[in-house]
């Protein structure tokens, strides 16, 4: 490039120079010492521009093997650390993730008691209190512990009697990484039942539990122990579980400690019906043996075997293609419990009567979203009582030839993911001349972080 510039230079001299005169020896000299100066300037011009280069490109050589060996150093520090050690933080803002649920309600009924009859039930089982209260708050805190584990607890604070109530609902662990689609949950938790059970009564479609999940499982069952579930590789999502409990928790009762008293089982599938319905099928069962349970409120007692099968069915339909705008959502469960042991009614003084026979109920519901924010639904639920044996009639266990069975309406307006207010009307015919209408005024807000919630 040099010489060109030399070539370019010279010709512009020579084409200056007045045609008519001739160049002298003289001359010529003093052009070509002119060409000799303007060809060492460009040179040492160039030649400070390549040295320039050269030290650039050494000095950028230099930073990556600096930074290579940064990262090797690092990866190498790494991996000498414990796994247990090497803490993953994905969500900064809550270390742990902390929420409240507040969920406030005014209720009013017709009648001032309304038993179930035909069934001993717990503590969880029976309607709310009238009037305005604080019916359930739950205060929530999760984390993922390392890159192998996940946290969560959840404190309950709820009203019973005027009296406000504070209980350990879920403390937990499970597993994140397990091949094959395993999963451990170890701790204090909602077992996988049915449907409604592993949900927290927030999520609810509706202000109060139906009736088989409040007279079966007191609401939810949620005890100390282990489960292991599987998402199994087909083509349809089918998962398969279970668990072993300390069997504290209704049914169950009277655990020791120093077995297992409770055991569960499930199997669940679901799928995609074209590009606008999904759905899913469940069977479960709950085993409690050596049952030692109090009659809580009913002053019932129960002694022996009891066994739970439920059977659950969801499908959810949007009309649009977009949940988030309108859908159907069609749900049902049904309840069979076969128990064989003893009761006692302790307020007759009865002594242990034999029984055993079994007990079962359902519901169905559906929920309708016509607008993003505001939703109806109905729900119908009916118990059949077992007989009952003649040494316990007029006990808790005598339904009076009456089966239970309560119908519910509600509608409620969702402003975000955050807060809901819903209305609800019930009427419940829960034993012989009780014909109860209640109607509540519920609302659920969400404070700081919360997980989604299950399908």
């Amino acid at each position: 490039m040099s010489k060109k510039l030399l070539l370019a230079a010279s010709a512009a001299v020579l084409l200056n120079m007045p045609p008519a005169l001739a160049a002298s020896d003289a001359d010529l000299e003093v052009i070509k010492s002119e060409i000799q100066s303007m060809r060492e300037a460009y040179e040492s011009k160039i030649e400070q521009l390549e040295r320039k280069v050269q030290t650039l490109e050494a000095q950028q050589t230099t930073t990556a093997q600096k930074v290579e060996k940064t990262q090797e150093t690092v990866a190498a520090n790494a991996s000498s650390v414990p796994a247990t050690a090497q803490r993953s933080i994905r969500d900064t803002s809550f270390n742990p993730a902390v929420g409240v649920i507040i969920n406030g309600q005014y209720s009013n009924f017709s009648e001032e008691e309304a038993d179930i009859a035909g069934f001993a039930i717990g503590e969880e089982a029976e309607r709310g209190d009238e009037g305005f209260g604080l019916e359930h708050t739950e205060l929530n805190f999760s984390a993922n512990v390392d890159d192998k584990f996940r946290g969560s607890a959840t404190i309950a604070l709820h009203e019973h009697d005027g009296d406000t109530e504070v209980e350990i609902e879920e403390a937990f662990v499970a597993t994140t990484a397990l091949p094959a689609g395993l999963e451990v949950k170890a701790g204090r938790f909602f077992s996988e039942l049915g449907y409604l059970n592993s949900h927290h009564s927030h999520a609810d479609d509706f202000a109060d539990r139906p009736l088989p999940n409040r007279v079966f499982l007191n609401g939810n069952y949620g005890d100390d122990g282990v489960q292991v579930s599987a998402v199994l590789p087909t083509s349809i999502y089918t998962e398969i579980g279970g668990g072993a409990f300390r069997g504290d928790d209704f049914p169950a009762g009277g655990a020791d400690g120093n077995d297992i008293g409770a055991w569960t089982a499930y199997g669940r599938v679901g799928g995609d019906v074209g590009e606008n319905t999904s759905w899913r099928l469940g069977l479960s069962t709950l085993q409690a043996d050596g049952i030692s349970r109090d009659g809580n409120e009913d002053l019932v007692n129960f002694s022996g075997d009891s066994s739970l099968y439920i059977a659950d069915a969801r499908a959810v339909y949007a009309p649009t293609g977009n949940n988030a705008e309108q859908e159907i959502i069609f749900q049902g469960e049904y309840f069979i419990r076969d128990e064989d042991g003893t009761y006692e009614d302790t307020d007759a003084g009865t002594g242990a009567i034999n029984y055993d026979d079994s007990q079962s109920g359902w519901y169905a519901q559906s929920i309708y979203k016509f607008h993003p924010q505001w939703r109806v639904g109905a729900r119908y639920s009916q118990l059949y009582a077992g007989d009952v044996p003649a040494g316990l009639v007029g006990s808790a266990l005598d339904d009076g030839g009456h089966d239970p069975w309560a119908a519910t309406a509600m509608v409620d307006w969702t402003n975000s993911e955050f807060s809901r207010i819903r209305a609800q009307f019930s009427r419940e015919e829960v034993a012989n001349d009780s014909d109860d209408n209640q109607f509540t005024l519920q609302y659920i807000m969400s404070l700081g972080a919360h997980g989604a919630h299950n399908y």
